[in-house]
């Protein structure tokens, strides 16, 4: 069989830095292939490359990069505009920072229809609605008119694979299709584009670092290391009898959701505690805009979390998890509730006393390059939040500061000077976990921390955060949509579905047995490490 698209000796290089150094690989019509590798490893690099979207000042150069009858590298750059979209399609990484802010979701899917298909006003409507359905959006026709930001991060991340399914493409890139999604919509997204392979001959190319979605989607696997594919194998082999001792390192670094947590002996003094918490936004109507009902986000949470503990929230996206932990911290407005921390009621603390408080409570957020001042240098960020606690800390003592947090986190020195464009999703990831630790917080709101790392990063990172719970007695509240990683590092779970808390126990409780439909449904829906 003639391969769909074939790529021999591409090289990416930044000045005289080569970032993909003479990778080659085949992908064949209705086949799934898998690219893994860590973070910064060239992954969503290669794939740009082949798209002939790589950065303007990197220099691509490459032997063949075929795509059926089209030869990519020697096509104009006018008619590439119909072959993007229409023949290949992809899922990019960042939903946030790929979807147009000020464009409705209705019209962002729709301007994928209208450049590729000849079809009428309501004939592109109705496609629309089906494209939300297929990919798990709620009431979709209530959401046409939704702009990105009032989607939730697994939500944007659906609409993303819609417009990419818009073109019904030859080969479909989806790059990390998955990371901002819950372990239920990530497996409706998988059977959907599975389901769409097998109807249409679909060739995917799945650029992932959950091994564990890998092993149960892919047909071949190739595995990709500083900037080289150092294996490329069948599904089978490459996850029965890996030859390359990065991928036997990958292997071992999967998280386990049968594995046992380190129970902790700390005093049992709650940190926090959180009694009949609510948060609604008004529904406005009508020419008045006159309130017409409520969106419950947070309806009545109550929990209690103990010092050096990690509670886990989990649940799907939408849920109201990141709500939940933004209002805690008084950055979004709560409705209703009390919330108590450290024996303080924060309600009853004036706003020069809540500023006083916030080097306690810190949060790392979900999208780090939102989270992160474009024009700042890394530096500058980590150490923002000390140098606003202690204005006469002198530069020395900054830098030292900070290159120590960075190598905590996996990073070196080199970062010191650069800006987070500069640096994959991962990367950026480490670096809002530098810059929370930085203050010696008592609780840190840990918004799916580790969703955008690699496995072997992931663990790095899963162990650094319990280390610094054992040595300084910091607690977390846990967001996340991972099980496994839950496993390995919460003392308690808290199941959240429509705003409320549904189930609450002890991890092995919650994970070995839960007595909540919802629950089971969410674990019958992770993926385990499957060999075909």
């Amino acid at each position: 069989m003639q391969p769909l698209l074939q790529v021999k000796n591409l090289q990416l290089s930044f000045a005289k830095q080569r970032v993909i150094r003479g990778i080659s690989f085949t992908i064949k019509p209705g086949e799934t292939f898998a690219l893994v590798g860590e973070s910064g490893s060239g992954k969503s690099l290669a794939a740009l490359s082949v798209l002939r979207l790589h950065p303007s000042q990197a220099s691509l150069q490459a032997d063949t990069i075929q795509l059926g009858s089209i030869d990519i590298l020697r096509t104009a750059e006018s008619d590439l505009c119909q072959v993007r979209g229409r023949r290949i399609a992809m899922i990019f990484q960042d939903p946030m920072s790929s979807l147009n802010p000020v464009m409705t979701i209705a019209e962002q899917i729709s301007e994928t229809l209208q450049i590729h298909f000849s079809l009428a006003k309501k004939q592109r409507n109705q496609r629309v609605i089906e494209l939300l359905q297929q990919v798990g959006i709620p009431d979709p026709q209530q959401r046409l008119n939704d702009y990105p930001h009032q989607l939730s991060g697994g939500q944007r991340q659906r609409v993303m694979i819609a417009i990419a399914l818009a073109g019904e493409p030859d080969l479909l890139i989806a790059d990390e299709p998955t990371t901002a999604l819950d372990v239920t919509i990530q497996a409706q997204i998988l059977a959907l584009l599975k389901k769409i392979q097998q109807e249409n001959g679909m060739a995917l190319w799945l650029i992932s670092h959950d091994l564990a979605l890998v092993s149960n989607m892919a047909d071949r696997v190739a595995v990709m290391q500083a900037g080289e594919i150092v294996e490329i194998a069948n599904n089978q082999q490459l996850f029965t009898q890996p030859q390359h001792e990065y991928t036997k390192k990958l292997l071992a670094a999967l998280p386990d959701i049968n594995a046992r947590t380190e129970q902790k002996t700390t005093e049992a003094t709650a940190l926090l505690k959180v009694k009949a918490f609510k948060v609604h936004y008004p529904i406005k109507k009508g020419l008045f805009k006159r309130t017409v009902g409520y969106v419950k986000a947070v309806d009545g949470v109550d929990f209690t979390l103990v010092k050096g503990k990690t509670l886990a929230l989990v649940g799907e996206s939408g849920c109201g998890k990141t709500t939940l932990g933004k209002a805690l911290l008084n950055l979004i407005p709560k409705t209703a509730g009390m919330v108590i921390f450290d024996g303080l009621d924060l309600a009853s603390l004036s706003n020069k006393q809540i500023r006083q408080q916030r080097a306690a409570m810190q949060i790392i957020f979900q999208d780090p390059i939102a989270a992160m001042n474009p024009r700042m240098l890394i530096i500058d960020i980590v150490s923002e939040g000390v140098h606003a606690l202690n204005n006469a800390i002198k530069e020395q003592e900054k830098i030292a500061l900070v290159t120590e947090l960075l190598e905590q986190v996996g990073l070196d020195d080199s970062a010191l000077y650069r800006y987070p464009h500069e640096f994959s999703g991962g990367q950026r990831q480490r670096i809002c976990i530098a810059r929370a630790l930085a203050v010696k917080p008592k609780l840190i709101i840990c918004d799916e921390p580790t969703s955008a790392l690699d496995v072997s990063v992931q663990k790095t990172i899963i162990e650094l955060l319990k280390q610094l719970q054992k040595t300084q007695g910091i607690s977390y509240l846990f967001i996340t949509h991972d099980l496994a990683v839950v496993a390995e590092i919460a003392d308690e779970v808290a199941v959240m579905y429509a705003g409320k808390i549904i189930e609450h126990g002890t991890t092995e409780q919650i994970l070995q047995h839960p007595q909540q439909a919802y629950t089971q449904k969410l674990l019958s829906a992770v993926p385990v490490l499957l060999v075909k």
